[in-house]
């Protein structure tokens, strides 16, 4: 039997619906969603495993002009993914206007490897005007396969799903058959934590925010972990805390909840709040917190 398997890279701009798609082929929650911009900040690995094929996603941060070190390297591991795919997915939607972002969408032009061209949040629209973006997307990516859907819905991502395994190249499996993505188990819980400082907190803070699990320690009935949320200045981490610890009360609250799905088992968290001024435009932070290759 002959056995298929390649890297099938998800790129495009931020609220486009990419980390749902990302989450929807792979059946697993991988990929942190909220309607803020720049809310995946790493490149995540998802892998799925068919009898004959292993397909092996990856969600990289939105494409953004870099305004400090942090977007530099987040910028860098989107244009990773346009040098190992074997099949590139650029997920647009029906707001988005096709000059956004020229430099970008011209390297994904040129791009050596079969493009899907996903147009997402078609439930928001209309037979007539899906037409006319089709046909405008056509007109400037002939190339591309374009394919309307709705992630949200799951409309059409069954009929993308047989798609990319059509066009996977013949190669022996990348990872071990069982395994779900390359990142940790601390990775997870720092993302579900994030997931609701961005959800929970306005203007700057979210951006201004990394996590940290510090203490990870599981046996047969419970998980004890204790997590710090870095910020960049003393007001931020006011803010973090709010009045008598009640914000920050919220956040292990809700981030219990999810961890305990994620991992199906009793969780006990701990969370504590530390300044690190401007960690993102430096290179020794960014470093320790994984945002260089």
């Amino acid at each position: 039997m002959t056995h298929k398997a390649g890297f099938v890279n998800i790129i495009g701009n931020p609220n486009v619906g990419k980390s749902t798609l990302m989450n929807v082929f792979v059946g697993e929650k991988l990929s942190i969603i909220t309607s803020k911009s720049q809310t995946t900040r790493h490149r995540i690995l998802g892998i799925v495993n068919g009898e004959d094929f292993q397909i092996v996603y990856s969600d990289t941060p939105g494409v953004i002009k870099p305004a400090y070190k942090l977007q530099e390297s987040m910028l860098n591991f989107s244009k990773s993914a346009l040098s190992d795919a074997d099949i590139l997915l650029y997920v647009t939607d029906i707001y988005e206007k096709i000059d956004k972002n020229e430099e970008f969408l011209k390297i994904v032009k040129e791009a050596e490897v079969p493009v899907l061209l996903i147009l997402n949040k078609i439930d928001q629209s209309n037979d007539e005007d899906l037409d006319k973006l089709v046909d405008i997307w056509h007109e400037n990516f002939p190339k591309a396969e374009i394919i309307p859907t709705s992630a949200l819905k799951q409309f059409n991502t069954q009929n993308i799903f047989n798609r990319i395994v059509e066009l996977l190249p013949e190669s022996e499996a990348f990872y071990p058959k069982d395994t779900l993505t390359d990142k940790t188990e601390r990775f997870f819980v720092q993302e579900i934590i994030r997931e609701k400082i961005l959800k929970f907190y306005n203007k700057e803070i979210p951006y201004a925010t990394e996590i940290e699990v510090e203490d990870f320690k599981e046996d047969d009935k419970i998980i004890r972990m204790r997590a710090v949320i870095n910020v960049e200045r003393e007001t931020q981490k006011g803010i973090i805390i709010g009045h008598k610890g009640v914000a920050i009360k919220k956040v292990g609250v809700e981030s219990r909840k999810d961890i305990e799905k994620f991992f199906d088992k009793q969780v006990h968290i701990e969370l504590f709040v530390k300044v690190r001024k401007d960690w993102r435009n430096k290179e020794d932070d960014l470093r320790k917190f994984g945002y260089h290759n």
